[in-house]
């Protein structure tokens, strides 16, 4: 048989003219390619497929860039430009990471190898985080010395450091030293106070200054660095002209609809004691909880899913791990809002080595995917 055939017309005369298409026999011989519910359903090998055992097969273009689509639900009322999200493991993803993935239309989920308290501050950070301005910028007191900045030139390849009060952001801003405070101090010992350009010499900006003025304060008073202060002198950031210069706009980043913070996540366990980190967690702003276990499907995890849902109602949480349907429909009850799914596929986790118990990654995303929606 022809593997094509030509279109008839209305009154069925040939059309020589027209566009021809494959026959049914071409079609169904997986010679060009397979349904995804003929890989993972009508699979009488019961073969489970990882990603490496998928490949998409090529079709027709008939669309332009500016019309493909990435965007997903990461959860049922948080939606993501890019569908990438940065596991909450602690060589992964702590504040700087998750400020990155927001800005570029993902989430970061915070770990939870921190005290509460720790946790909680790097949530602050990135919600508090402004394109542009630097929320925890590196402060001395008037007591350190010229030695204290140069080492911190060494370090981190900059001098122009904040001077407050005690020596930490959010004190009193008094002063600000720069390179060409220190160019030519001989007596490392100097203390700044002697050095510093003083507070009522400053050019600063007040909290709630949007970039472009404080661009135009930069080009105004010809400076380096800008300090932000509140109503109480404290600084609560500082610009700098060449972040400002290379600064850009993220059209794409998640951000909360109300507030225009960036989104970010964090990862709790299922212990007793998780109850409170995810309490200092919410009143830190995370917009989402994922409780991390490599096996979703427990008392412990249904009832800590419970717990988070009936004590912080507008929190949306992810549970898992899992990657059957089963798994996923006592989580689905529970009050889930979204799932994680995977179990023993890392690069270094050894769940499927050591314990004989997970699934194929690919298999397990088609059911449980399929199942859940």
């Amino acid at each position: 048989m022809s593997a094509t055939k030509k279109l008839k017309t209305e009154n069925g005369h040939i059309d020589n003219g027209g566009l021809w298409e494959l026959d049914e026999e071409t079609l169904n011989s997986g010679a060009v390619g397979f349904t995804a519910s003929q890989l993972f359903i009508k699979n009488p090998a019961c073969v489970a497929y990882t990603y490496d055992d998928v490949i998409m097969m090529p079709g027709h273009i008939n669309f332009g860039l500016n019309e493909v689509d990435i965007s997903t639900n990461l959860t049922k009322k948080i939606a993501l430009k890019a569908p990438f999200v940065s596991s909450p493991m602690d060589t992964v993803t702590e504040h700087n990471m998750a400020i990155s993935m927001a800005l570029q239309g993902g989430i970061g989920i915070i770990h939870s190898n921190f005290t509460i308290e720790e946790q909680a501050a790097q949530v602050r950070k990135v919600k508090r985080y402004k394109n542009g301005f630097i929320t925890d910028p590196i402060c001395l007191s008037p007591d350190n010395t010229v030695r204290d900045v140069m080492e911190l030139k060494a370090k981190h390849g900059y001098s122009g450091i904040p001077i407050t009060n005690n020596g930490e952001m959010g004190g009193k801003l008094v002063g600000i030293v720069s390179n060409r405070d220190i160019t030519f101090i001989d007596d490392s010992s100097m203390k700044l106070q002697e050095i510093m350009t003083p507070r009522d010499k400053l050019a600063v900006a007040k909290e709630g200054v949007e970039l472009i003025e404080a661009n135009e304060i930069l080009k105004e008073t010809k400076k380096g660095k800008l300090p932000v202060v509140n109503d109480d002198d404290e600084l609560v950031a500082l610009i700098a002209r060449t972040d400002l210069l290379k600064n850009i706009e993220f059209s794409e980043a998640s951000k909360d609809p109300v507030t225009k913070q960036l989104l970010v996540g964090a990862a709790i366990g299922t212990r007793p004691e998780d109850r409170d980190r995810a309490a200092a967690l919410v009143e830190a702003g995370v917009d989402v909880i994922v409780v991390d276990s490599s096996q979703g499907d427990s008392l412990y995890q249904i009832d800590i899913v419970k717990h988070l849902k009936e004590s912080h109602k507008k929190l949306q949480v992810i549970a898992g791990n899992v990657v059957t349907p089963s798994q996923a429909l006592r989580l689905i009850q529970a009050g889930a809002d979204g799932l994680r799914v995977g179990m023993g596929i890392g690069s270094i986790c050894t769940t499927q080595e050591v314990c004989a118990v997970g699934r194929a990654q690919a298999s397990a995303v088609f059911h449980v995917a399929k199942f859940a929606r």
